[in-house]
């Protein structure tokens, strides 16, 4: 059996307990009310710079960063008073970081892409942008990420590094923008009578922008197996790109419609010999 002695035991670990567990306590209140304090003070920072009109795409770059940096200061802070060393921990930390950087090689390029996007400014919040298959007006550039918010009020989080190394097409950026639309008509129709048809939607559409230097157009694209495609260029502002479309694509079908034209349809004949 082993012989406890308390008192013993009191000696060896009383006075340890005695000294770090208040260090400890109070380490922890730093850490909780430092971290609320900060975060409570992010969203004051950020309410004043929505009051003052701040750059859009600089302020949730500037709030996330800011928080970040004074909660590691934080962090320190609380380290220093469990009586750790903190050139030994900041030592420790540096490695550590180091270790994660290759490890998140993905991340600090999204970082770096995230400078680089607020800085040339090849898009802003509230710009509708096009990259691949995606269109949306941007929410907010992150440090890591970029928000869409799509048509259908779908949101997609986009890696920055993919936006500063793909295609992407900002639609509201230029201002006023050519939209190209295709309708196919059938051989047996009068290109003409057709054509006509187009333009009589073109007129009547609240969206388009008539000036000089920005006609209209409504050609023969393409000779297709079984339809003729006319081509339709109208001009709009960037903001109405979804409700230029959705009209002429609308009124010209019902326009058609009306005219007895035809939007001819992939089909198959099959022979049956007897």
């Amino acid at each position: 059996m082993f012989d406890i002695n308390a008192q013993e035991l009191w000696n060896k670990f009383g006075g340890m307990l005695l000294e770090y567990v208040p260090k400890f306590l109070l380490g922890l209140i730093v850490f909780y009310f430092g971290f609320k304090l900060i975060n409570k003070a992010m969203l004051f920072l950020d309410k004043m710079m929505r009051v003052n009109s701040f750059d859009e795409d600089l302020r949730p770059f500037i709030i996330t960063l800011l928080g970040l940096l004074l909660k590691v200061i934080v962090a320190l802070s609380a380290v220093d008073l469990l009586g750790i060393e903190t050139t030994s921990f900041v030592a420790m930390l540096a490695a550590a970081s180091f270790a994660v950087g290759l490890a998140l090689q993905g991340s600090l390029s999204n970082f770096a892409s995230g400078i680089l996007i607020l800085f040339f400014k090849p898009f802003r919040t509230g710009d509708m942008i096009g990259i691949g298959d995606n269109i949306g007006i941007v929410q907010e550039i992150q440090i890591f990420n970029t928000i869409l918010k799509t048509i259908h009020q779908r949101l997609i989080v986009i890696p920055n590094s993919i936006l500063t190394g793909d295609v992407v097409e900002n639609i509201t950026g230029a201002g006023i923008i050519r939209l190209n639309l295709t309708f196919g008509i059938g051989y047996g129709d009068d290109i003409d009578n057709a054509r006509e048809v187009v333009w009589s939607v073109i007129k009547g559409c609240p969206f388009l922008v008539n000036e000089e230097g920005r006609e209209h157009k409504v050609i023969v694209e393409k000779l297709n197996d079984s339809s003729v495609d006319l081509g339709v260029w109208v001009w709009t502002k960037g903001v109405d790109y979804w409700d230029t479309m959705y009209f002429m694509q609308e009124y010209i079908k019902k326009a058609f419609d009306k005219e007895n034209i035809s939007i001819p349809f992939p089909q198959m004949d099959i022979h049956v010999k007897k």
